[in-house]
Order: C-alpha cells, then structure tokens, then sequence
C-alpha cells in the first residue's frame, strides 16, 4: 500500500531519455529539445547554433542603432540651439532648398542603386554589380562635393561654425553625417574590389550586407536632416 505522504514524482526530476526532463536542464537548453540529442545538438532548441549570417547581421544591426542614438542626441542639440545665433545669420537666412534637394536626390538614388547591386549579388551577376556600384559611388561622391560646397560658402559668408550656437550645431549634425557618407563610400570600394579578387564568397555577401545596411540608414539619417534642419528652416 503506497503511503499518502509518499513524494510525487516530479516531471523536473525525470532522466533525460524517452522524452523526460533533466534535473538540472529542465529548459533542455543545449540538449536539443525535449527528446535530448547527441553531441551535435549544441544551442537552444533543436536547431544547433544560430547562422553566422544571422549573428552578423545581429551584432551589426546593434551597431547601426548605437548609430542612430548618437545621430539622434545631435538632432536634439540642433533643436536646442537653433535660435542661439547670436545676433548672426538664422536658418532662413542661411539655407536654400536648391542645393540641399537635389542633395537628397542624389542619396535617395545612390540608394536605389545599391539595392540593385544586392538583386546583382544575390544573382551572381558581376555585371549588374559592378555598374550598380559605380552608380552608387558617383551619386554618393555628388552628394559629398555638394555638401562640401555648401560647407565652404557659408564659411565664406562668415557662417563658419564658430560664428554661433545654432552654426555649431548645423555643422556637427550635418557634417557627422557626411563624414559617415564618406565612410561608407570607402567601404563601397572595398566591397567591389573584394567581390573582383574573391567573387561572390559567402563571407564577402555578408560584408556587402552590413553595407547595404549601413547605406540605407545613412538615408534615412538624412531625410531627418533635409526635414528638420533645411524644410523646418527655411519655412519656419
């Protein structure tokens, strides 16, 4: 006769074999599951390890919101100083939509462009590849040379960054985000000539995607920036 007060088995406390849980991995984490599994079944579930292509894409993705965070606290020292000109020149007086649109247009293609070259390289067509390429450096190159001659009339007008608050803050928000452009065209080149030394490796496709990455927030970052700084300037 079984005692009333005799312990209950306890499904955390079952073997591991036949489907039953193990007493100190009640989770089955890195045992491949509820039925258990062999040495090979490493990591949560019965999947193994996560792809590498998953977990750069992952870190990579953190990379760009740190990004995003610190593009963000430059938006709100803008918003703050935009009206400390110091008796100096204000966002209407010093802005033009001319210059900074077709800006725009040029990053929004060089975007487009890049996305044909990901079609390209998914495709294997080196053709297409390279000709996307090139279209997107010579866009992404435009839009630097533009943005480097505003730079240099507005220093020439005495509206350099040092002239006050709000001049500050335009230059580092605008000028860190070319900076980045800068970059990530340098990136471009390393990307295309890896792609013509290696071909269209598995490890080079998940470089180009961390570009490709990289690239579209740039693009987002500015459609921020043509908005708050050129738009709500020039109309406010």
């Amino acid at each position: 006769m079984t005692s009333a007060f005799a312990p209950t088995a306890d499904p955390g406390r079952r073997s591991a074999a036949g489907g039953r849980r193990n007493p100190t991995d009640p989770h089955h984490v890195g045992h491949g599951g509820p039925g258990g599994g062999g040495p090979s079944a490493r990591g949560r579930g019965t999947g193994g390890p996560a792809p590498k292509s998953v977990v750069v894409s992952y870190g990579f993705w953190l990379f760009i919101l740190s990004d995003i965070v610190m593009f963000a606290t430059f938006f709100a020292a803008y918003a703050v100083l935009k009206g400390n000109t110091d008796g100096g020149p204000t966002p209407a007086g010093v802005f033009g939509l001319g210059n900074s649109a077709v800006e725009t247009a040029c990053l929004l293609l060089s975007s487009y462009a890049g996305g044909a070259a990901t079609l390209a390289a998914r495709a294997r067509n080196a053709r297409l590849f390279y000709a996307a390429m090139a279209l997107t450096f010579a866009l992404g190159a435009l839009f630097i040379g533009l943005e480097a001659r505003e730079f240099v009339d507005l220093v020439g007008r005495g509206a350099g960054p040092s002239r006050s608050a709000f001049l500050s803050s335009f230059f580092a928000l605008v000028g860190c985000h070319g900076l980045h452009v800068s970059a990530g065209l340098l990136w471009l080149v390393t990307m295309v000539a890896q792609v013509y030394a290696k071909g269209f490796r598995a490890d080079i496709l998940r470089r180009f995607h961390c570009w490709t990455l990289f690239w579209h927030a740039l693009d987002i970052v500015w459609v921020g920036v043509f908005t708050v700084v050129y738009l709500m300037g020039v109309y406010a």
